[in-house]
């Protein structure tokens, strides 16, 4: 039922997981009949799915409590869907699994997989309380409120806007405007409204923002109207990082429906938002002017940018549902990495793709090592470590000057952010087959 007291049925029909197991039936899920056995590796994967992660790590969970089972299970993902069989000699299931919506909780997938790590100890449960289990997992939803939400876009955007070139005035203005917009988009998904409307609203709201305290600012202080450059930062919390970045994980896994799903769901996002940021920035008279240069030394600025680059990979993490300490594990790897591919560009005359691929690189290392220690989902922190690498500037210039027919410049800023944009993947799958036996191979 919404606001106007109307009743809307769901367009996706809530699956009875419980009806696939007999209540009063003590027997171990190990020995139950197929179709229990199936509802359970089922619902892992699609809880899995629900949380972000790519169709690889899906299947390998999958597999692994397949084979606690004594079941053969094939799988095909995409981004909102699985379809699988499960055989055990004698009898085969198949199975369609949608989600209504799809989006990033890390704090649920690393619940999911100690789940899954720790399967063979709870063979033993029915299925009833496995599903009971899984209920709890399930109700993970956000660990934060809109208003932390719009608090941690605000840092991370914040951080952002030094990263770019931005000065203390961009920084206090682009602070503001993403708090806003992402506590507006958090408020609209809480409502379960549209991608397209999340968007679209969030975005206008964060440009409004910073362009109508920047006026304020001009009649009260005489700030110069220069400044307006960081109106783009103010919009960069909606960057579909998590999407971006499995998305080339599973075109390099042959996982290409997964892959190209995720893909296209993330040009949906950016092509929302730099559409209605151009604009709301044609309606506000604003232009993607260069920064005003800092004037800072290389020591300053490489201080500088370490503690940026850990308040910005916080935030984002932190947006993504992570524990604080999860989101400070990420903003110290990423404070590590995204200043080395900034040092880069500047004292080695780096490419940006090069030094994207180096710095995305040294965060699937340095998350490995991690992971082997803390036992974090290895993309739970990797991915939100290299999302403040993402060139949303670079695309949303790209569209601006496509929009006023300036061809040849939009060209160049969208021939720029893609290089980047598929060193970044490049960089975390390498680390992974250095890393990772059993990524290397294909069977």
């Amino acid at each position: 039922m919404n606001s106007a007291g109307v009743v809307i049925e769901h367009n996706h029909m809530e699956i009875p997981w419980h009806d696939y197991t007999d209540k009063e039936d003590e027997v171990p899920i190990c020995d139950a009949n197929l179709i229990a056995k199936a509802s359970v590796i089922g619902r892992t994967g699609l809880i899995m799915l629900s949380c972000g992660t790519g169709a690889w790590r899906v299947r390998s969970s999958m597999n692994a409590m397949a084979r606690e089972l004594g079941v053969t299970c094939t799988v095909d993902i995409g981004l909102m869907s699985i379809a699988f069989n499960c055989f055990d000699g004698k009898e085969c299931i198949s199975q369609s699994l949608s989600l209504p919506n799809t989006g990033v909780n890390t704090s649920k997938l690393n619940r999911m997989e100690q789940f899954v790590e720790h399967f063979e100890e709870n063979r033993g449960k029915t299925g009833e309380e496995l599903h009971r289990m899984l209920d709890d997992i399930e109700q993970i939803h956000g660990l934060y409120t809109p208003e932390k939400q719009g608090l941690a876009a605000a840092l991370a955007c914040c951080g952002f806007t030094f990263l770019l070139g931005g000065g203390p005035i961009e920084m206090a203005l682009a602070f503001l405007g993403a708090g806003a917009g992402n506590f507006l988009r958090a408020e609209l998904i809480k409502r379960h409204l549209t991608l397209c409307l999340q968007v679209a609203a969030s975005v206008s709201l964060a440009c409004l923002v910073y362009a109508g305290l920047l006026k304020i600012c001009e009649l009260l202080f005489h700030i110069p109207v220069a400044h307006e450059a960081g109106y783009i930062c103010a919009m960069l919390f909606i960057i579909p990082g998590f999407p971006f970045i499995t998305s080339g994980i599973d075109l390099a896994k042959l996982d290409l429906r997964s892959g190209l799903e995720r893909l296209t769901y993330a040009v949906i996002i950016v092509l929302v938002a730099t559409l209605f940021a151009w604009i709301m920035a044609l309606l506000l008279r604003l232009q993607p002017v260069d920064f005003l240069p800092l004037g800072l030394g290389a020591g300053a600025l490489l201080v500088f940018r370490l503690i940026t680059s850990f308040c910005g990979v916080f935030g984002f993490s932190i947006m993504f549902n992570s524990p604080v300490r999860m989101a400070a594990t990420a903003a110290l790897i990423g404070a590590v990495s995204n200043t080395l591919r900034l040092e880069l560009v500047d004292l080695a005359s780096f490419p940006p793709a090069a030094a994207a691929f180096t710095g995305a690189l040294v965060s699937g290392l340095l998350a490995t090592l991690v992971k082997r220690r803390c036992g974090y989902p290895r993309i739970s922190i990797t991915v939100p470590s290299i999302v403040i690498m993402v060139p949303g500037l670079y695309l949303y210039r790209g569209v601006y000057n496509l929009g006023v027919m300036s061809l040849g410049t939009s060209a160049a800023w969208f021939a720029s952010a893609v290089l980047i944009i598929a060193a970044l993947p490049l960089g975390l799958i390498f680390a992974r087959i250095l890393t990772d036996r059993t990524f290397r191979y294909c069977s």
